[in-house]
């Protein structure tokens, strides 16, 4: 059989395009819709059997109603990710729409049915707390440790269904208007004398290219577009923040962090001593920062230089088959078993890396529990960061892999914190990888650039964004109305409490927050300090692989193997670390210095 030049390019993307059809059944619409009313039937029938009972349960039947539960949750998982994930791979797909709206339509109708579960065995829990360490319920111990700490906030069966249909008009539609007004929104920019209309996805891949002056002609033009509709960005910013404010109250939460604490299941001593240890570093920071401008021939940074190429960078285009290539193998030498399942990630098409209008901006690994999985999606533009995006999320993946086999999905809502783990250790697998194959000084100053460019953007921008999101609340708590202007100052002054004078700013980076799909997530406040938690945590762990080698890989495989089955903290004593002690945390921040080290040892 022979293939034409057309064909073999035409398969070459379909390999870039998910495969989503193994979710489901068929993929007609109305069998996906079928399935869907079926979520909300079976969720009638468990509510007719356990509401009002649940309190009188001992403990096999208690253990029976959680194994049921999770049973559900496996059943119905792949009808509504197929829904949601269609949807953000093109929300201009007139099927993808419907189905998107009818499984959160289904998701909002069985959330509602089931909301007694939680409230029930919470009081069931407050009632006999010892159910939480019987060991006949130990799979799900750290679970039901962990409802037990809800039980305070929770509210009667009553208020907690109308806040579900509360949300599903007013703070997800906040969030579904945000992503679907960044991904539809066009930018014309002039290149190379061509004038070129590009979506957002593809306009922000000029936020890397090695042309300075076309970087900050695309910034200029992005972050100018954006600002023109900061009524909508700040209407939505401002109806999500002051409903979470009314939820505090309702909710008796101390402050409007409780709850991002109680999801992620972490003390305010261990994020408190994290981000002390953040403003600590800020010149560590700023020394990569001076680094960096020498090497660019700079006196300082701009913005737009912050994450660009070094000008002496190779002038690499990855393709997407190159791609697969260097990231499967840097997994696979860490582990032959984790190389398997990424390689098995490109085999069965769970990633788009296809660039097209209507695509949900960013990246993000969903998980498939009941297909021991997961899907990616990410917008490929064949740059290096691309490639780490890639390692990045297949990291999530792997992190899938492991809980999903070892876990109910009770044990698989992992927090944030531990939920990057996966991923940004891969970052540092690739970051080992290519500097083994690096042959000039110049490659090897853009690897270590690569991953210093993202460490200062996730442990040193991201704390201003928790900075900034604290900001918010604070201005709100004195009566402060927050329009567009107001936001941009408080992001400007978060942003300049890290940065200082290290860097210039072009004016329109004030409206850099309205494109951070972080502070419009619908009942998830405070989503950045995990980031920073997690890549200072990863490169602790990293800086324990290298000394320990080999015999680290089943430690790093049975944490994340832990799903959400034990604390953080647990975890990290596992490991040997205390994450309430700035000392553990400045080891990460020692992992960085020697990543600097190296990079200054180049020039």
């Amino acid at each position: 059989m022979t293939f034409s030049v057309r064909s073999c390019l035409f398969m070459k993307q379909e390999e870039m395009v998910w495969d989503l059809s193994q979710l489901v059944a068929s993929t007609d619409p109305a069998d996906v819709q079928r399935s869907l009313e079926e979520m909300v039937a079976e969720a009638e029938k468990l509510r007719g059997v356990y509401h009002g009972k649940i309190g009188s349960l001992d403990t096999k039947h208690l253990l029976e109603l959680l194994e049921c539960r999770d049973t559900y949750t496996l059943r119905f998982e792949g009808a509504v990710k197929y829904c949601s994930l269609m949807y953000s791979a093109d929300s201009t797909n007139d099927i993808a729409k419907q189905l998107y709206g009818a499984a959160r339509t289904a998701v909002t109708k069985s959330e509602k049915l089931l909301a007694f579960v939680d409230i029930e065995v919470g009081k069931l829990l407050a009632e006999k707390p010892s159910l939480a360490t019987d060991p006949m319920l130990a799979e799900y111990k750290h679970y039901l440790e962990k409802l037990l700490r809800k039980v305070p906030h929770m509210l009667s069966e009553n208020e907690e269904q109308l806040i579900i249909v509360k949300d599903k008009n007013g703070i997800k539609a906040w969030e579904t208007l945000q992503s679907d007004w960044l991904s539809t929104r066009v930018f014309e920019i002039e290149i190379k004398g061509e004038k070129k209309t590009m979506t957002y996805g593809e306009i922000i891949g000029l936020f890397q290219n090695p042309d300075r002056e076309l970087r900050e002609k695309a910034n200029q033009i992005v972050y100018e577009g954006l600002g023109k509709d900061e009524i909508v960005w700040a209407s939505a910013l401002r109806s999500v923040c002051d409903d979470h404010m009314q939820m505090c109250k309702m909710r008796k939460y101390p402050s409007p962090m409780t709850q991002s604490l109680i999801d992620n299941d972490i003390d305010k001593q261990a994020v408190d001593s994290l981000l002390n240890t953040v403003l600590k570093n800020v010149r560590l920071y700023h020394r990569y920062l001076t680094l960096k401008a020498r090497l660019m021939g700079l006196k300082k940074l701009a913005n737009y230089d912050i994450r660009a190429p070094l000008p002496s960078a190779p002038e690499t285009e990855y393709q997407w088959e190159a791609a697969r290539k260097e990231v499967t193998e840097a997994y696979g030498e860490f582990d032959g078993e984790i190389g398997g399942w990424i390689e098995e990630m490109y085999t069965r098409r769970h990633i788009d890396g296809k660039v097209r209008k209507g695509k949900t901006s960013g990246a993000f690994c969903a998980s498939w529990l009941s297909g021991k999985s997961a899907y990616i999606l990410q917008s490929f533009n064949k740059r290096m960061g691309d490639l780490y995006t890639q390692a990045h999320e297949l990291g999530h993946a792997v992190h899938d892999y492991l809980a999903s086999r070892a876990q109910k999905p009770s044990n698989c809502e992992v927090g944030s914190c531990i939920a990057e783990v996966g991923s940004i250790f891969g970052e540092l697998l690739l970051t080992e990888k290519l500097l083994s194959q690096a042959k000039t000084r110049e490659e090897k100053q853009a690897i270590l650039a690569m991953i210093l460019d993202e460490f200062g953007i996730v442990t040193f921008q991201v704390s201003a964004r928790v900075f900034f999101e604290q900001s918010l609340y604070n201005t709100i708590e004195q009566g402060q109305f927050l329009d567009g202007e107001t936001v941009a100052e408080l992001w400007v002054a978060a942003r300049d409490k890290i940065y200082g004078d290290s860097v210039t700013w072009l004016e329109v980076m004030k409206w850099e927050w309205t494109m951070k799909p972080h502070y419009y997530m619908a009942n998830y406040r405070f989503y950045n300090y995990p980031y920073v938690f997690a890549q200072l945590f990863v490169f602790a762990l990293y800086k324990l692989y290298k000394e320990q080698g080999k015999a680290f890989v089943p430690k790093l495989k049975n944490l994340l193997a832990a799903g959400s089955s034990k604390s953080p903290r647990t975890l990290a004593i596992e490991v040997g670390f205390d994450i309430a002690d700035e000392k553990f945390w400045e080891k990460g921040m020692k992992q960085t210095e020697e990543f600097i080290n190296m990079l200054e040892e180049t020039m």
